[in-house]
């Protein structure tokens, strides 16, 4: 009989086959959009990545027009990557998508279920997070819209 843990990697596993837009650039255009215009040494702290793998990963998404260098408004030595236009829209249509495909699947979940399954995902990411030393930023629940993490 397999552990229960067994499971939870194999379906945590699984969730990453249902994204249209590279996970990677997924990620880093949210962080982006959370944290505000960040240098390859924020990133590289913020994921615990080496700067090599970074360069890879930013450098597709200012050749796909998803987000640009630019000098850092304050004045320091290192560039801040921003979003595009193009890199917001693009952003917004995929978290659009997956919401979309989400909704569809929890269809016929009632909404104890979705909130009791929300609940546990971000109890599960905030640990991960706390014991890697790594927190994700977090939007604030919206009151209008139930939006919200």
């Amino acid at each position: 009989m397999e552990k229960p843990t067994h499971l939870i990697e194999y379906e945590t596993m699984l969730l990453g086959q249902h994204r249209h837009l590279d996970r990677s650039a997924y990620i880093l255009l949210s962080r982006i959009r959370m944290e505000g215009m960040m240098s390859i040494g924020q990133l590289s702290e913020a994921f615990g990545l080496d700067v090599s793998t970074l360069n890879r990963h930013t450098s597709s998404l200012l050749r796909a027009g998803l987000a640009e260098r630019i000098p850092d408004p304050e004045g320091g030595i290192a560039r801040k990557f921003r979003l595009t236009e193009a890199g917001e829209r693009h952003l917004d249509c995929e978290r659009a998508r997956n919401i979309d495909g989400l909704e569809t699947v929890l269809a016929d979940w009632t909404a104890d279920e979705v909130t009791a399954f929300a609940a546990f995902l971000k109890r599960f990411n905030t640990d991960i997070e706390r014991l890697g030393g790594r927190p994700w930023p977090r939007p604030e629940r919206r009151q209008d819209s139930g939006a919200g993490v």
